[in-house]
Formats: C-alpha cells, sequence, structure tokens
C-alpha cells in the first residue's frame, strides 16, 4: 500500500493561524475590558434619592416650602429684622449659608432658598435655570413674603442672580453683597511671560472641573445616571483654599443634594443651555460689598477686581487663605466683615465672648 506524504504547512497557512490567535486574544481583551466597564458602572451606579428620603436630614423648623410659578421652592427663614436675601451658587444649596445665618439671625432677618435644579427644590418643568429666571424667582419670594426692600448677598452664579436683581430692581435692594460672583464685565486674562509668577494653589486642577464635565456630549449624560461620589470631594478639594477644612458631613451633604430626583438632568439642562442676561451697571448705585478668596480657581480674583473697578462705590475684601466659597471656609471672618459693612460692631472673639453691636443706621 502506498502511504500518503505530509507535506509542510505553508507560510499562508502558518499567518492564518496566527491571525486567528491574536484576533481569539483580543476578543478575550475587549470581553474583560467590557465586564470591568460593566462592574465599574453598577459600582457608581447611583438612584434618584427622593424628596422624602432627604426632609428629615436637610430640613429644620426655619424650612418652608412656597409655591412660586408652578415651582415648590425650599426656603429657610431665621431671625427678625430687616431681611437679607441669600444666594447659593452653582451645585450648591441654601445650606452654604448656615453658618451666615446662625451669626447673621439675631439681628437680621435672613431668607435662602434653594434655587430650581438645586437642593430640595428640585427641577423646573419649564426648565427656568437662567440668571434672569432665577432673579425673577428671588424678588417673587420677597413679593410673597411681603417684602419689598431688603439686603441681597450671592456667591459665584449667585452673585450674578443678585447683580440682575440690583440692575433690574434698584430700588428694592439695600445693599448688595458680592462672594466670589459671576457675572463680572469682561477682563482680558492676564498675559503669560517668562518671568510671570509660577503657578500657584488656585491655578491647581483648573483644566478639569464638574462643569467640563457635565457639559461634555457623552460623560454629561452618563452622570445623570452614574455619579461617584468621589466627584463631589474632588469638586470641593478645587473651590476651598485649605482642603483641610473639607469634612465627610459636607461631601455626603453636596451628594445628596445632587442626587435629589431631577437635580442631576436638570444641573445638565442648566449648564448646556445657556441663557443671555445684561447688567446695567449704572443702575447699581446702592452700597456694593465685594469679597473674594485669593485661591479661588474657579472665577479669578482678577474678575473681583473688575467689579470693584466698575462699581466706584464699592468695597473690596479679598481674603488670601480662602477659595470660591470663603463664607463657607471661613465663616467667622468673612460674617465679621459683613455685618461691619451692614453696621453691626462685634468683637473679632464674638462667637466666644458678650456680644457687643451697635446698629448704625
Amino acid at each position: 500500500m502506498q502511504t500518503g506524504k505530509l507535506y509542510p504547512r505553508t507560510f499562508t497557512d502558518l499567518n492564518l493561524m496566527l491571525f486567528k490567535r491574536i484576533l481569539k486574544g483580543v476578543a478575550y481583551s475587549i470581553l474583560v475590558i467590557l465586564i470591568l466597564i460593566a462592574a465599574i458602572l453598577m459600582v457608581f451606579y447611583s438612584k434618584d434619592k427622593p424628596l422624602v428620603q432627604l426632609l428629615e436630614k436637610y430640613t429644620d423648623e426655619s424650612s418652608y416650602f412656597l409655591k412660586v410659578d408652578d415651582i415648590n421652592v425650599h426656603v429657610r427663614v431665621k431671625g427678625e429684622g430687616e431681611p437679607i436675601f441669600l444666594i447659593h451658587g452653582s451645585f450648591a444649596s441654601l445650606h452654604t449659608w448656615t453658618a451666615w445665618e446662625e451669626d447673621l439671625s439675631p439681628y437680621f432677618m435672613t431668607i435662602s432658598m434653594d434655587l430650581p435644579g438645586h437642593g430640595l427644590t428640585g427641577p423646573d418643568a419649564l426648565q427656568r435655570y437662567g440668571i434672569a429666571d432665577y432673579a425673577s424667582l428671588v424678588l417673587r419670594i420677597a413679593d410673597q413674603l411681603g417684602i419689598e426692600e431688603f439686603h441681597i448677598a450671592g456667591n459665584s452664579m449667585g452673585g450674578a442672580v443678585a447683580l440682575k436683581m440690583a440692575s433690574d430692581h434698584p430700588e428694592r435692594i439695600l445693599t448688595l453683597n458680592l462672594v466670589d460672583a459671576a457675572g463680572a464685565p469682561s477682563t482680558p486674562r492676564p498675559a503669560e511671560t517668562s518671568e510671570s509668577k509660577p503657578a500657584v494653589k488656585n491655578e491647581r486642577n483648573s483644566s478639569f472641573s464638574i462643569f467640563s464635565l457635565v457639559k461634555h456630549p457623552i460623560f454629561g449624560k452618563m452622570i445623570t445616571k452614574f455619579t461617584p461620589k468621589f466627584l463631589f470631594k474632588m469638586n470641593l478639594k478645587q473651590v476651598f483654599g485649605d482642603e483641610s477644612k473639607i469634612t465627610d458631613e459636607m461631601v455626603a451633604r453636596y451628594y445628596d443634594m445632587m442626587l435629589r430626583e431631577g437635580n442631576r438632568q436638570a444641573t445638565l439642562e442648566r449648564l448646556t443651555t445657556r441663557k443671555p442676561y445684561d447688567i446695567e451697571w449704572d443702575n447699581i448705585t446702592m452700597p456694593v460689598l465685594i469679597m473674594w478668596g485669593a485661591l479661588d480657581s474657579w472665577i479669578p480674583l482678577r474678575a473681583g477686581e473688575a467689579m470693584h473697578a466698575k462699581l466706584p462705590q464699592s468695597t473690596l475684601k479679598v481674603y488670601p487663605s480662602a477659595g470660591h466659597v470663603p463664607m463657607e471656609e471661613i465663616p467667622t471672618e468673612t460674617v465679621i466683615d459683613y455685618l461691619s459693612f451692614l453696621g453691626i460692631q462685634l468683637d473679632t472673639d464674638y462667637l466666644n465672648s458678650p456680644k457687643y453691636f451697635s446698629h448704625v443706621p
């Protein structure tokens, strides 16, 4: 019997075998990556938190819900006397003013609120998230409370809201306090030269922020369902000058407020649909206090200096060690300065000693 011959494999056969092995390895690697991505997404998946779940933890006897333009607005009212409206910034809530409320309320009535898309107020079905929308809402709250004239303080986005109110209705605003406020007149960015000073802390992490993440066409939509808690700690590290002042309780509060049912979607809508607004600077003739953290990485000090130049009657107070939210980071120092601006003189150690004050009309 004649046996068959074994012919060696051709070069083409070897290439085909190698290609199949590579393809199999790539497929396996892709499968592993997909499993890892799915596992990560499962870890970071966050359900919306219903309002009822948050009420007990984040309201007190001073909390109210006012129906304003078909929105149930969470409002906190403390103290008696001349009213002060306190307006928070983007990603924040009325709780950013808690320390100030405690120290202002013995002498004034403080009114803070969660703007639509924030805090316990939650989303607005009509997506009224512009600066002009918020200014109109705060004025409507004042109308419902029967308040004709008032002081106003705003931080960051809330500062732009306060500016808009003072611009449109100067007759109602007794004084204006702008705390690291948005809305400054445009200023050229300082030119960088070989002799420029080295980067300081307020420039760290400025290339990435929660704003850039939410505005991203892919990650913005993902963040409405997958919201890692560490993102909020990263966010607070950007807005605080001294990271040691960031507490776990603070991170949890910012996180819970964002997860309030509807707030993540509202944040996406708010930041991807900007509404223009105008400021009539000549209308702002009331006394103005501008407070600024020198280490602000979100809105740099030059914006506060531009406001100060635009408002010749204003006073500019700079805090060298503070970031974007000085009223939350260094509340004692900043509230003393604000009370002094309003005519209340206090001992600098007033939290631990008797309070001596005189109301200067």
